[in-house]
């Protein structure tokens, strides 16, 4: 019988941060952007319909999450990859629909993502990925983690196009990018929490280059691939990796 007077505590339903969670985000990212492309440009529903499309399902993803007992990483990264679709699709509108462009698009989500962290902070004490625990705690995560899906999507648009790196050369400066903060990780005492959101946010930016760079055409910069052969030979290597690369969920204070 449980004792009501001492309720357990949340637990927690966000994997630990291992390399596997690195490699799935990676590819999580990048078929947002093919699979964002798919829907709004392949399959001409355009920016707003796409998110739309892709907003609902996040909506249900995270209330399913939210209300699940235990960590699961089949509905965990099925949220993850709903994020970062809703996120290109919705990013693309406010920069080209709305006319707001790739710099002002890029400056006003890192607000929102920065101004979603303080307010996580301020709220709950803490914005780790081990004490992401609780409806209000888990809230604020997927508020910071859409905001950043679409961020990352403007802030590549941004690289490749008005930063004039193009879809390859975006890639290579997010990946160093990467690189230095696994540098700062290993030999400095950086702030972790720090160094995990500065990663997950970068990664963004790199899926979606290296998708545009897939699907875009060669006159363009890329390779000219189908958004939606892309898209399924993303997901089927997610879904290998979700099967073989063993998952927990992180642990508080670890």
């Amino acid at each position: 019988m449980i004792d009501q007077s001492h309720p357990l505590p949340a637990a927690i339903k966000v994997p630990a941060v291992t390399l596997g969670f690195w490699i799935i985000k990676i590819l999580a990212t990048t078929l947002g952007e093919t699979a964002g492309d798919t829907v709004s440009m392949s399959w001409d529903m355009g920016y707003l319909v796409g998110t739309a499309i892709f907003g609902a399902a996040l909506l249900v993803l995270v209330m399913i999450q939210i209300r699940a007992a235990h960590f699961r990483p089949w509905l965990y990264w099925a949220t993850i990859i709903a994020s970062t679709t809703a996120g290109t699709t919705l990013a693309d509108f406010a920069t080209r629909s709305l006319g707001i462009g790739y710099t002002g698009g890029s400056a006003l989500l890192l607000g929102l993502v920065l101004l979603s962290l303080l307010v996580w902070h301020r709220l709950t004490g803490s914005i780790s990925m081990d004490n992401v625990a609780g409806p209000k705690s888990e809230a604020l995560y997927w508020t910071t983690i859409t905001f950043s899906q679409t961020l990352g999507t403007a802030l590549g648009d941004w690289a490749a196009d008005t930063g004039g790196l193009g879809y390859l050369g975006g890639a290579t400066m997010f990946g160093l990018g990467l690189i230095v903060l696994i540098g700062l990780w290993r030999f400095t005492s950086a702030n972790r929490v720090f160094l995990f959101w500065a990663a997950f946010i970068l990664t963004r930016p790199l899926g979606a280059t290296v998708g545009d760079f897939l699907d875009k055409p060669l006159a363009q910069g890329g390779l000219d691939l189908s958004r939606p052969l892309a898209s399924l030979v993303l997901a089927m290597a997610i879904v290998a990796l979700i099967q073989f690369v063993p998952q927990r969920a992180a642990t508080k204070g670890h």
